[in-house]
C-alpha cells in the first residue's frame, strides 16, 4: 500500500460512536464499501482502511463501484487508485442509463429511482458472489435530515435512511458509518486531503432542482439561525434510524 492518508479526528470520532451505538462491524466481518468516487463514500473509504488497521477487531475490506455507463460519469481513474491502494476491488460496469431510458413511458417512472434500484441489485449480487456479508454506504447527517423531511412534507410519513439493517433476503447487513457525520466534514476532509474525487452529472439528477436540493437549501437557511440543527434533528430521527423501522 503506497498512500497512506489519516483521517482527522473529527471525523473518526463520529464514525467510531456510530458503529459501536449500532454494532455495525463485528469480528470476522466482510465488508465491502459502496464506491461512487464522491467526497463522501473516498472519505469513508479512509476512515474504513485507518479502522482495519486501528480498530480492537479483525475485519475484511473492499470496495465496488457501479458504473452506469453515463457519458456524465467516469468513474474509471478508481481503479488506479484503489489498486495503488492495495484494497480488493471491483468494478461493474452495466449499461444502467441506457436502459432506464426503454423504461421512461411507464406511468409513474422516475430516472433516479430506476438506476439506484438496478446499482443496489448490483452490490448485492457482488457482496454475494464475493463472499462478502456487509455492505458499506456513505450517507451522512445531512443527508438522513434531507430524508426526514422529504418524507414529511411530500409523503406524509416519519422515515429516514436507518443506520443499520439486514436486507429482505437476510443475508446482507447494510451499515451507514457517516450517520453522525455533516457532509461538510467530508468535503473538508476530501479537499484538504487531495482526493480523487469523481464528479457526477447526470442531467437526470441536475437539470432541474430536486426535492433533496431544496430541502438542503431550506436546513441551510434554518441552520444559520439555530448552530443546534442538526443535533437536535438526530434526536429527532434517532428512532427512526432503528433497524426495526421501515426505510
Amino acid at each position: 500500500m503506497t498512500i497512506k492518508i489519516k483521517p482527522p479526528k473529527g471525523l473518526l470520532r463520529p464514525v467510531g460512536r456510530a458503529i459501536g451505538d449500532y454494532t455495525m462491524i463485528r469480528e470476522g466481518d466482510r465488508v465491502m464499501l459502496g464506491l461512487s468516487g464522491g467526497k463522501d463514500s473516498l472519505s469513508l473509504l479512509h476512515i474504513l482502511i485507518h479502522l482495519q488497521r486501528h480498530a480492537p477487531i479483525h475485519f475484511d475490506l473492499a470496495a465496488v463501484t457501479v458504473d452506469p455507463q453515463h457519458e456524465s460519469f467516469d468513474p474509471s481513474p478508481l481503479k488506479a487508485y484503489l489498486a495503488e491502494l492495495g484494497i480488493p476491488y471491483f468494478y461493474i460496469s452495466q449499461p444502467i442509463a441506457e436502459e432506464a431510458m426503454t423504461h421512461q413511458d411507464e406511468p409513474k417512472f422516475s430516472y433516479c429511482a430506476y438506476c439506484s434500484r438496478m446499482k443496489r441489485g448490483i452490490l448485492y449480487t457482488t457482496l454475494r458472489n464475493e463472499g462478502y456479508n456487509v455492505l458499506a454506504l456513505a450517507q451522512h447527517l445531512d443527508d438522513l435530515a434531507e430524508s426526514f423531511l422529504m418524507s414529511a412534507f411530500y409523503r406524509g410519513q416519519l422515515r429516514t435512511m436507518k443506520a443499520h439493517y439486514l436486507n429482505d433476503a437476510g443475508d446482507v447487513r447494510i451499515i451507514r458509518p457517516l450517520v453522525y457525520a455533516r457532509e461538510r466534514q467530508t468535503a473538508e476532509f476530501a479537499r484538504e486531503a487531495e482526493l480523487p474525487v469523481i464528479f457526477e452529472n447526470c442531467p437526470a439528477c441536475f437539470e432541474k432542482p430536486t426535492e433533496r436540493y431544496h430541502m438542503k437549501k431550506l436546513l441551510a437557511g434554518e441552520e444559520q439561525h439555530n448552530k443546534q440543527l442538526f443535533k437536535t434533528m438526530l434526536a429527532a430521527m434517532r428512532p427512526l434510524m432503528d433497524e426495526n423501522m421501515p426505510e
